[in-house]
């Protein structure tokens, strides 16, 4: 088969699965970057060091000691390790990058729906609720205008009880 006909990889060349542990951690590592809202920082980021992904999954292993007090917010030890032992790989950059752009297309999303909710509700309100803040009606917001981390928050309990009762 030739270079030209539009097949780039030899017959029966199959790219390895990605681990589920790995995709999980991974998830993880998107779905707080986009909640904290740092999504255009770390793709950036990520993006600059590309080249040097293998060089800065071993620098995490330096970095392990001092950089641990502060990941404990989003990893514990095996997941660093899973995510240090993931960046290793070329092709697992390109998954985190496009794990972050999806979770933010969602979150995105979420906020003109958000938005467009608060206008229509702040249309309701009397003139001195509207300009001068006096006396703001409490807001109600719908269950379908939850943030979407609330979801992945709970998506990710319901998955780590269905994995401890299996």
């Amino acid at each position: 088969m030739s270079f030209f006909k539009g097949e780039m990889h030899p017959e029966g060349h199959n790219e390895p699965a990605i681990p589920a542990e790995e995709d999980a951690v991974m998830e993880k590592f998107a779905q707080k970057v986009v909640e904290w809202r740092m999504a255009v920082p770390a793709i950036l980021f990520i993006e600059s060091g590309r080249p040097l992904n293998y060089i800065a999954s071993q620098a995490m292993v330096v970095a392990q000691p001092l950089a641990q007090p502060m990941l404990e917010m989003i990893f514990n030890f095996q997941e660093y390790d899973v995510f240090r032992q993931a960046l290793e790989r070329r092709e697992n950059v390109e998954n985190v990058l496009q794990k972050i752009e999806k979770y933010d297309a969602e979150m995105y999303a979420w906020e003109k729906r958000f938005k467009k909710y608060i206008k229509e509700e702040r249309k309701k309100w009397k003139w001195y609720q509207r300009y001068l803040g006096i006396s703001k009606p409490r807001l109600e917001v719908p269950d379908d205008l939850r943030p979407p981390y609330v979801r992945w928050r709970e998506e990710a309990r319901r998955k780590k009880a269905e994995s401890e009762n299996s």
